[in-house]
């Protein structure tokens, strides 16, 4: 089996109402899908967590030209050759990213040509369910009153809905921070795990006040409170609160996540699987991390194929303590509006009484809609 095509698809689609996190205000989603062709009929697809136009170029003016005509059952030397072809110029960011696609999309191939999905490849299942989070109550409003009580309804609605976990976004100044967790606390029921999502948005100084603050609260994590170059900003906020500190979404491959490991600087991470370097680079991380005994937790926000490829991941991941009691790492399952994400699958990942389960078809185990793939497809 030879690789014949490669193809990067940029999607977008604007959403009928803008939400905000701690740096900007959303109003249309992007995503980025790669499809990877054989002479064998049989393709596979990948999901990129970045900028879609320019993870597309890197994909196909140069990376593709190194795998058109290779085997792609080769996993591990195509993801060192490809890395190592732009490591003085890329050891993070849109080449690691653009290498996480196709890193995905090869997997997605040897699973269907064994007829096996990717986590019995990978050696798994430890486990065949996970418990979901919604991830969602963005600000919606500037005016705190309006904004408030939109996001009491939607934490209502998720409770609805089965969850027994969410995620809320701070980052907006002490005030409004602190009196929307505490809403929230208090909208939901005290046995509902919430979670804390800075996008970076504070310094040190404000993380450790909020932090302290919160702390009453019975904060499940405190994502990315600090900016993601500052380490040794997160070893210190860790000595300073109770509170789990997460964070890795904006890190690259097991070299960034080494140092954070080696610093003591988190008490979860969150690799993407579409970015910090694929299927085969989040597996590695995990055996780090799990070495540490350091919760991973994967961040997901993309496509139902970045869904899926997290889903794979979630079935191996190690429990970090060999008892009937440990903890079970969780599925964010982003639930703010996206015009293309469940469509673009045939068979959506969903999750009831907030509970999703893994996947056992071949590959990644989803079959992608190409009416939907055209109708959002921008390049």
């Amino acid at each position: 089996m030879k690789i014949t095509a490669i193809r990067a698809h940029v999607l977008e689609a604007p959403i009928a109402e803008r939400f905000a996190f701690s740096q900007a205000w959303v109003d249309r989603r992007v995503g980025l899908v790669v499809e990877i062709e054989t002479d064998a009929g049989i393709t596979g697809w990948g999901d990129g967590y970045g900028p879609p136009w320019a993870l597309a170029t890197v994909i196909e003016k140069y990376y593709a030209p190194r795998l058109i005509g290779r085997a792609p059952l080769a996993g591990d030397a195509l993801w060192e050759e490809l890395y190592n072809s732009l490591r003085d110029h890329g050891q993070r960011g849109v080449p690691v990213q653009a290498l996480s696609a196709l890193d995905i999309a090869l997997w997605d191939l040897r699973g269907k040509y064994f007829g096996a999905p990717v986590h019995v490849l990978m050696g798994g299942p430890v486990r065949s369910s996970v418990r979901a989070y919604a991830t969602g109550l963005y600000r919606r409003r500037d005016d705190r009153g309006d904004n408030h009580r939109l996001l009491a309804e939607e934490a209502r609605g998720y409770l609805d809905a089965g969850f027994t976990a969410m995620k809320t976004k701070v980052g907006f100044g002490f005030d409004d921070d602190i009196a929307l967790v505490e809403m929230l606390r208090q909208t939901i029921d005290g046995g509902v795990a919430l979670f804390v999502d800075a996008n970076h948005g504070c310094d040190r100084v404000q993380a450790a006040r909020l932090a302290r603050a919160m702390e009453p609260l019975g904060i499940g994590w405190f994502e990315e409170p600090l900016e993601p170059e500052d380490v040794a900003g997160y070893a210190e906020l860790r000595t300073r609160t109770g509170i789990p500190i997460a964070g890795g979404e904006c890190s690259f491959t097991r070299h960034d996540f080494r140092r954070i490991l080696e610093a003591g600087a988190m008490d979860v991470i969150q690799p993407d699987t579409a970015s910090c370097g694929g299927l085969s680079e989040a597996k590695r991380i995990a055996d780090m991390a799990w070495t540490h005994g350091i919760r991973y937790n994967p961040h997901v926000w993309g496509t139902g194929i970045g869904l899926a490829a997290a889903m794979q991941l979630l079935a191996v991941l190690p429990t970090t303590a060999p008892a009937f009691g440990a903890h079970q790492p969780l599925l964010e399952y982003d639930s703010t509006p996206h015009p293309f994400r469940q469509d673009l699958l045939v068979e959506p990942i969903r999750v009831a009484d907030g509970i999703a389960h893994v996947p056992d078809g071949p590959g990644l185990g989803v079959e992608v809609r190409r009416d939907v793939l055209e109708r959002w497809r921008v390049n």
